[in-house]
């Protein structure tokens, strides 16, 4: 449950506009709630972390994931599943016809409000190439579904280096930087180099032989000599998002804080 909805449960109680017993049945399963004999939804996530339950798609079948979205989707004004491939969105939506698709990220997802950012900060997602893109889009949706400005910059790998210089405004005006790279994952290097901003690094198993499926750029981005980088694993384009999203909102913590004393 979102805060927001917490909220105003609690006020209409205090109004008299809904009575404790029907307050009572909606907070029955307020910290978690079983769904068949397969997951437990955490709804308390939002309240602790600020981002709900994402449902992790990948290995589960069509119906459990309809079942979960059904239970999630009166207590969060989003719900999102990762890895859900087209296959599976089009048995997905016969059984829940608003659910949208998110073709290059595989991220299917419930948003009744597509309105402009709501959250303070930009996040400036780059790949070194184009086949990096699917993690890099993961990560530019999830950031978007969480209320974050996104900007992309594609395909500005150290290859042609000139191609990300002559792009430096997009590196200098970000807040948080999101560098995914394959082959030996040199990007997040450079771009450490230029910005003033943390820079998540991300890894992704494109390249050649050596490239052992993303453990050669993992490894990379790990023995950077540049400072302020932080590494997610291998393809992981939503944690590297939720990572850049966590760092804006302490950001906008601390700032109401410092408001605050003074």
């Amino acid at each position: 449950m979102e805060p927001e909805a917490l909220q105003n449960l609690l006020k209409a109680v205090a109004a008299g506009d809904m009575t404790p017993d029907i307050a009572l049945e909606k907070l029955k399963h307020f910290d978690f709630e079983q769904v068949g004999d397969f997951a437990r939804i955490d709804h308390h996530r939002s309240l602790r972390t600020g981002f709900p339950e994402v449902i992790w798609g990948q290995g589960k079948t069509p119906e459990q994931i309809v079942e979960i979205i059904q239970v999630m989707r009166p207590r969060n004004s989003v719900v999102m599943a990762t890895r859900i491939s087209p296959q599976v969105y089009d048995e997905l939506q016969q059984k829940i016809p608003d659910l949208s698709y998110y073709r290059s990220a595989k991220i299917c997802a419930i948003v009744p409000d597509l309105a402009t950012p709501k959250k303070t900060g930009i996040i400036a997602i780059l790949t070194a190439g184009t086949a990096d893109l699917p993690v890099a889009e993961e990560a530019a949706v999830t950031a978007e579904l969480c209320g974050f400005q996104v900007r992309r910059l594609w395909d500005v790998g150290v290859a042609g280096i000139h191609r990300l210089l002559s792009q430096r405004h997009v590196i200098y005006e970000a807040d948080v930087l999101i560098a995914v790279a394959g082959m030996e994952g040199a990007l997040p290097s450079v771009v450490a180099g230029l910005a003033h901003c943390p820079v998540i690094a991300v890894p992704t198993s494109v390249g050649y032989g050596a490239n052992f499926g993303g453990l050669a750029p993992l490894l990379t981005m790990l023995n950077s000599c540049a400072a302020g980088i932080g590494v997610v694993n291998i393809d992981n384009g939503f944690g590297a998002a939720i990572l850049a999203c966590q760092i804006l909102r302490t950001a906008e913590r601390l700032g109401r804080f410092e408001g605050e004393k003074a």
